[in-house]
């Protein structure tokens, strides 16, 4: 019999879809099961909920949450807003977590104290995936850093109770397809919560990307980034305004070096980083939600 994790739940928010299938047969063949998990369905199709009905009919305590919501943002908050256990682990409808993945989380919680625990993000399929994370060595990042975001959110757990501190996911329009991650991981640094890495812990994230996606897929998490830097700067922040300066600078020598080397994925890079960053910090400046921490 699958142990089940008393103190953890798991919040997956999704559209649906194929994709959604993966995920929840990779949570069912865990080595262990957590107390409940939540998926926040956006697209409200009878396909999922089957799914979550066949988990329950084989064990596994799962809830089918509909939204009529848009944004991953509202659909993770959504998910963290029903959570009854000291814990949470969020994963994404586009990853598939490794067997012991929830077991080890279940070890590793305890200890940690008021911080993030995230872990390894590796490829899973032979197309391309632009987010992942693969270095060997523990790290605890104690601040924000100036070239590089240190979060996972689709591998991530934490106590419950850091939502005082930090706040829940920025639900604007200008964050509902990217950013929102790194906003949130970055304002919980700033409330003195340490982001710890344990490449133990391991998610798959699928490659299912062609390189004809690349210049839609560059120019969306650089609107997406843009937001989170513009939001920020609307606030006066200092270190965003040296970390979108220094982006923006770099865009156009992404661009120039592709079209030097003849390099597709630079050149997509480059000119989604020029097209995107500018639009997503004008979108983002008009954010007036500094949302205050949740009760």
């Amino acid at each position: 019999m699958t142990a089940v994790c008393r103190d953890l739940t798991v919040v997956i928010p999704t559209t649906g879809g194929d994709v959604l299938h993966g995920c929840l047969s990779s949570i069912l063949a865990g080595t262990a099961w957590p107390q409940e998990l939540i998926v926040v369905d956006q697209g409200r199709r009878a396909d999922v909920a089957a799914w979550i009905t066949e988990l329950r009919r084989q064990g596994l305590n799962a809830r089918h949450l509909p939204s009529s919501q848009r944004g991953i943002a509202a659909a993770t908050n959504r998910g963290l807003e029903q959570v009854r256990t000291p814990f949470v682990a969020v994963t994404h409808d586009d990853c598939r977590v490794r067997r012991d993945w929830l077991a080890r989380l279940a070890a590793r919680l305890p200890e940690i104290g008021d911080g993030v625990l995230t872990g390894r993000v590796e490829p899973d399929g032979d197309g391309i995936v632009l987010t992942v994370k693969l270095a060997d060595e523990p790290a605890v990042y104690r601040a924000p850093q100036l070239n590089a975001d240190v979060l996972f959110p689709p591998n991530m757990a934490f106590p419950v109770r850091l939502l005082r501190r930090v706040g829940a996911f920025d639900e604007h329009r200008s964050l509902l397809s990217a950013g929102e991650d790194n906003d949130w991981a970055y304002r919980a640094l700033r409330a003195g919560v340490p982001v710890m890495y344990d490449p133990t812990i391991t998610v798959g994230h699928l490659a299912r990307f062609t390189r004809s996606d690349l210049p839609a897929l560059y120019r969306r998490y650089a609107r997406g980034q843009g937001a989170f830097y513009g939001k920020h700067l609307r606030q006066r922040d200092g270190f965003i305004a040296r970390r979108a300066l220094r982006d923006l600078v770099r865009a156009p020598w992404l661009l120039l070096r592709g079209l030097a080397t003849r390099n597709v994925e630079l050149i997509a890079m480059g000119r989604g980083e020029v097209t995107g960053l500018p639009c997503g910090i004008l979108a983002g400046l008009r954010n007036d939600r500094h949302r205050a921490p949740q009760p």
